[in-house]
């Protein structure tokens, strides 16, 4: 079996293709990996899951399966076709092959589900005239800063019944409130820019975050 893990900079294309058979949005076709699920219910308007399975990380049987958020259908169609843009052409970075959004249960590698729980934390509640900045806010967001959002979000306010508190409302108004200019302006400012361009281009199954 092809190694999951291999660091973009440094492969030949020929050996990146190599990579292993994935399942839905780049999960590893591995014995129980660390994944998310997006559960979408055939009726229309259904609410739909989004989990995080640690798998063999899981510390014991009872958090094996963590319920991240739950949305409301029209936000969930408000984000789903860019998220689903931004995946796939993530995945075909390394490769990999694309997926599309089903009724039931949708595999997300463990990195892009931190992201898509970053998005979604944004809008559970927001207004839906904001949902579309909000979405130009999380595609202006280096991959390496949404999961740093999640990590800082899921420590505290990382569950179903989170919605109105911490991390969770601070999401809704960084994404949804703030425009788009004004988000990306502090970025051509920093310093060691070569630094950051390097890490845009990330394993997809890298190590670079728990």
């Amino acid at each position: 079996m092809a190694k999951a893990k291999f660091v973009a900079n440094t492969e030949l294309p020929q050996e990146r293709a190599q990579v292993q058979h994935t399942l839905g949005f780049g999960v590893p076709a591995t014995s129980d990996p660390h994944h998310f699920t997006v559960v979408i219910p055939r009726g229309s308007t259904s609410k739909v899951q989004i989990s995080e399975h640690l798998g063999l990380q899981a510390a014991s049987v009872d958090s094996v399966v963590i319920d991240r958020v739950l949305l409301d259908r029209p936000r969930w169609t408000a984000i789903r076709a860019e998220v689903q843009r931004a995946f796939n052409a993530r995945l075909a970075t390394h490769g990999l092959k694309s997926s599309a959004w089903k009724v039931g249960d949708n595999r997300v590698d463990r990195l892009l589900g931190k992201e898509l729980c970053v998005l979604a934390w944004a809008v559970e509640q927001m207004d839906a005239e904001k949902i579309p900045v909000a979405v130009r806010n999380w595609l202006a967001l280096r991959p390496e800063e949404r999961w740093w959002l999640f990590g800082m979000t899921a420590i505290s306010t990382g569950g179903l019944m989170d919605a109105d508190r911490g991390w969770r409302v601070a999401l809704k108004h960084a994404l949804g409130d703030v425009a788009q200019s004004d988000l990306l302006a502090p970025r051509s400012r920093r310093s060691g820019r070569g630094k950051d361009d390097i890490r845009t281009s990330l394993d997809l199954f890298g190590d670079e975050t728990s």
